[in-house]
């Protein structure tokens, strides 16, 4: 492979920096770097962090954390990591010291990119006597960023190479890194560029946080065109159609959470959206209503459902709303299969069907597997020749190729967008003391966002010390919002859990129903 290969990922923020040298990269509340700053600083910093990986002994250029909250160090970390050739590692600062331990040691990570609040995390995450990796920041780190180790260009990069490590719930009770190539994000970023005219004059929405795979659409969409990334602030949403007016906003795209948001905000008033041009919602299952309601708020924007789990790279369909998507159970559509994949429908024995059945895909937007190969044990299948990714979802045909999301076949569940593994929280809960056993179960709310809740058996304990226990390893969206303390679990006639038995009580006790 040419060393020129075009497909890297950092490639298309070059394409950016080309089309728009002057305009504005990212921005924020009180800040903004311009393509030309961004690039140079992301140099800068990649010859830094090389350094670093160079004295790590562990040979190639390794894997950069960025530990930061959205802003020009977290920007800059991201780029700069790959313009280093290495593997970039986000990282939330929400998240207990215990996972980023976790995190650090599972992807070997070489060096960090941390802001203040990221250097604190770290500091407490390191176990006494353990190894610190080096630590770059706009401040005070440990490596200095001195333009005399500059790069003056990206380092070359092939196909194969890991690009990401997303860290997602696992059920062995530890997260798991998912590996995502530059050639995988290379498929992926086409796709979107012959579906979507984004244009330097666009200015995209950031609602993720980077460690959220959904934040590489906006990165890496928007840097494709020469655009700017806008940071939304927790506050924009008091007033989201000011801020979207005063921002420029054109392309908006978050978990269907905001809808709702935006909704008992008073935001989503006829035209109140009206500078948008593109509206993505992904995450969680999109429902007519909802879109619908954008559509009035944003009339001359086009409303799509997107859907992909992290292993087949952000997302692999896609589906444009109309007030006519009627006939998928009150849900938008998930769309068509992008482009250069095959899927099937696997049936509970394990055979493909026509019409409903386990979502299977393989293609170039499939991951080449997780950090700890024990957790691909029922994740993929061999089949006619090929590996595939099995994604856990029932899916439906209802016209042609378009599939519509039906629901899960395991316990995994999404929360505000993120991924949940049940069997995660439970054991956790088991590791509180005077807790024997646990189940969590997620239900949906009446706004239509799944609610956990967390049944235990053994002592009864305050729901605030079960909470303290579960913080010191867990994000806070993964914590329950309700425990119920219950005798011994329900039983199905297989003598296993009744795991539905306990979504109809979580209901009963949220004041809400099961379907």
């Amino acid at each position: 492979m040419s060393e020129e290969y075009g497909g890297a990922l950092h490639a298309r923020f070059l394409s950016g920096l080309a089309l728009a040298p002057e305009r504005v990269a990212a921005r924020g509340p009180g800040w903004e770097l311009t393509y030309r700053q961004l690039h140079e600083r992301a140099l800068t910093w990649a010859g830094a962090l090389l350094r670093a990986a160079d004295g790590d002994g562990r040979g190639g250029p390794g894997a950069v954390a960025v530990l930061a909250d959205k802003g020009p160090d977290a920007y800059t970390g991201v780029l700069a990591g790959l313009c280093a050739g290495m593997t970039v590692v986000p990282m939330s600062t929400g998240f207990p010291a215990s996972r980023i331990r976790q995190m650090l040691d599972a992807a070997e990570v070489s060096a960090v990119v941390a802001d203040a609040a990221g250097r604190a995390l770290l500091a407490e995450a390191v176990e006494p006597g353990g190894r610190t990796p080096p630590v770059l920041t706009a401040g005070d780190g440990t490596l200095r960023a001195g333009a005399a180790h500059a790069l003056t260009a990206p380092r070359p990069v092939r196909p194969e190479d890991t690009a990401y490590i997303l860290f997602t719930s696992g059920s062995t009770g530890r997260p798991k890194g998912v590996r995502v190539t530059h050639g995988a994000t290379d498929h992926y970023f086409q796709v979107l560029g012959t579906r979507y005219p984004f244009t330097p004059d666009d200015v995209f929405s950031q609602t993720f946080d980077l460690n959220f795979d959904c934040s590489l659409f906006d990165l890496f969409c928007a840097w494709g065109a020469g655009a700017a990334i806008q940071q939304i602030p927790a506050a924009a949403y008091r007033d989201l159609p000011a801020f979207a007016a005063s921002a420029g906003l054109t392309v908006w795209f978050s978990t269907p959470s905001a809808v709702a948001l935006a909704r008992r905000t008073g935001g989503l008033g006829e035209g109140a959206l009206s500078g948008l041009r593109w509206s993505f919602f992904a995450g969680e299952a999109l429902t007519c209503r909802d879109a619908g309601d954008w559509h009035r708020a944003a009339p001359h924007s086009h409303v799509e459902n997107l859907y992909g789990p992290t292993e087949l790279t952000v997302t692999v369909t896609g589906h444009r709303w109309s007030p006519q998507d009627r006939d998928a159970g009150g849900l938008v559509p998930i769309g068509t299969v992008h482009k250069g994949h095959d899927w099937l429908l696997l049936g509970e024995d394990g055979e493909p069907t026509p019409d409903e059945g386990e979502l299977v895909v393989t293609g170039p937007q499939m991951t080449p597997g997780y950090l700890d190969p024990a957790d691909e044990e029922g994740r993929f299948l061999e089949h006619d020749g090929r590996r595939w990714y099995r994604t856990g979802d029932r899916v439906r045909r209802i016209r042609g190729e378009v599939l519509a999301y039906v629901d899960r076949l395991d316990a995994q569940v999404q929360v505000q967008g993120w991924r949940v593994e049940p069997a995660e929280i439970d054991q956790r809960l088991r590791e509180v003391t005077g807790v024997q056993d646990a189940v969590t179960v997620a239900v949906p709310a009446p706004d239509g966002q799944n609610v956990l809740v967390a049944f235990y058996t053994g002592e009864r304990l305050s729901p605030s010390l079960l909470v303290r226990g579960l913080r010191d390893h867990l994000p806070e969206r993964m914590i329950p919002r309700r425990f119920q303390h219950v005798p011994e679990f329900p039983l199905n006639p297989n003598r296993k859990t009744d795991r539905k038995a306990l979504r109809a009580t979580a209901a009963g006790l949220l004041g809400t129903t099961t379907a």
